[in-house]
């Protein structure tokens, strides 16, 4: 008997301004959120400060957003589960990759945590171009 292999998921999140990334099954562009970065207090910060991630997520688009997303990313694995696929990817692009990205791939995260799938995340732009802070 074979141990059946789990779904390996990589998400990320990405900065548009730094290129875009290939080889994905869905890119999601939150570009049209609003930005933390126009905000004096939170312009230092990250997606993964919760003031800066509140400030995304709690918006309307954001909590918008959220609900339409989560029924999206959960059919994504359930159906390449069923087809046996054994890498999924995912990534989540901003202007730079350090606030907007950042916030909505550490809320999927937790998303793809509550099914049978194994996780990668990380933050592929989140330190670039630190020195404009």
């Amino acid at each position: 008997m074979t141990k059946k292999q789990r779904l390996r998921v990589v998400l990320f999140s990405f900065g548009y301004k730094y290129g875009s990334p290939t080889g994905l099954q869905l890119l999601l562009d939150v570009r049209f959120l609003p930005n933390p970065y126009w905000v004096k207090e939170l312009r230092p910060g990250s997606g993964l400060d919760r003031n800066v991630a509140d400030y995304v997520l709690e918006s309307e688009a954001g909590k918008e957003l959220q609900e339409q997303l989560r029924s999206l990313v959960e059919l994504l694995a359930r159906q390449n589960i069923a087809a046996q696929k054994k890498v999924m990817r995912l990534a989540v692009g901003c202007t730079g990759g350090r606030h907007r990205s950042v916030a909505l791939t550490v809320w999927l995260a937790d998303v793809l945590r509550q099914m049978d799938v194994d996780l990668e995340v990380f933050h592929r732009d989140i330190e670039k171009d630190n020195d404009h802070l």
